[in-house]
């Protein structure tokens, strides 16, 4: 009698065992859930330095006419009165490297 009841709770206790590890909301359930909080977590810290940014600029923005006018320069090409531009136009990407190759590599 002794050994049944000692066979039946080892069956269940593997039973158990099995479910704990396979099943739906099992460890690897766990174990994914912990993953996920992890990675939403991160997400969520660069998220909020983001958003400390952005509203420090806006800050600046209502604040102070420097960073208008910085913005302005800066994103819409603000030239005051009395300013002279100058432009700087590069060369194709092409037409520059091919016009240091030659100069790099000289004959003796």
């Amino acid at each position: 009698m002794l050994r049944w009841v000692a066979l039946i709770l080892i069956a269940l206790l593997i039973a158990l065992q099995f479910k704990l590890w396979s099943d739906a909301g099992g460890m690897r359930e766990v174990d994914t859930l912990r993953a996920a909080v992890k990675k939403q977590t991160d997400e969520n810290q660069r998220l909020q330095q983001r958003n400390q940014a952005l509203a420090a600029d806006v800050t600046d923005l209502k604040s102070g006419e420097q960073a208008v006018e910085a913005r302005a320069r800066a994103e819409l090409g603000l030239i005051k009165p009395g300013e002279t531009f100058y432009q700087v136009v590069e060369g194709p990407a092409a037409a520059g490297s091919a016009a240091a190759a030659p100069a790099s590599s000289g004959t003796p």
